[in-house]
């Protein structure tokens, strides 16, 4: 996961970060965040899936449609920019080597 180094920098927290790697749905989340996590995956999988219940469970949890848009946006971004990379055979660097994830496969 090249992008846990952006999430290691905001939680400082190593432990959560192994979990989230290993398997999100066993880490030590809240319901609500997971649930963000499970829509961010879909839309990774195959977005067409996202149904508006999809959408109202999000709300009634507490998030706004901006935070849903913001969390559209960028779980699409990631996806772009891991496919661009996987397409252009980009080799990581030495500092994200062993961190996890396709790209560093």
């Amino acid at each position: 996961m090249v992008h846990g180094e952006s999430l290691r920098g905001e939680t400082n927290d190593g432990a959560l970060l192994g979990e989230l790697a290993e398997d999100y749905r066993r880490a030590g989340l809240d319901g609500r965040t997971r649930l963000l996590l499970e829509y961010a995956e879909q839309i990774t999988r195959d977005a067409t899936k996202i149904t508006k219940g999809d959408i109202e469970r999000l709300k009634d949890v507490g998030f706004s449609d901006k935070d849903i848009l913001e969390a559209t946006h960028i779980a699409a971004y990631f996806n772009y920019v891991d496919r661009l990379a996987d397409a252009l055979g980009v080799e990581l660097d030495d500092a994200f080597k062993g961190l996890g994830g396709h790209l560093a496969e």
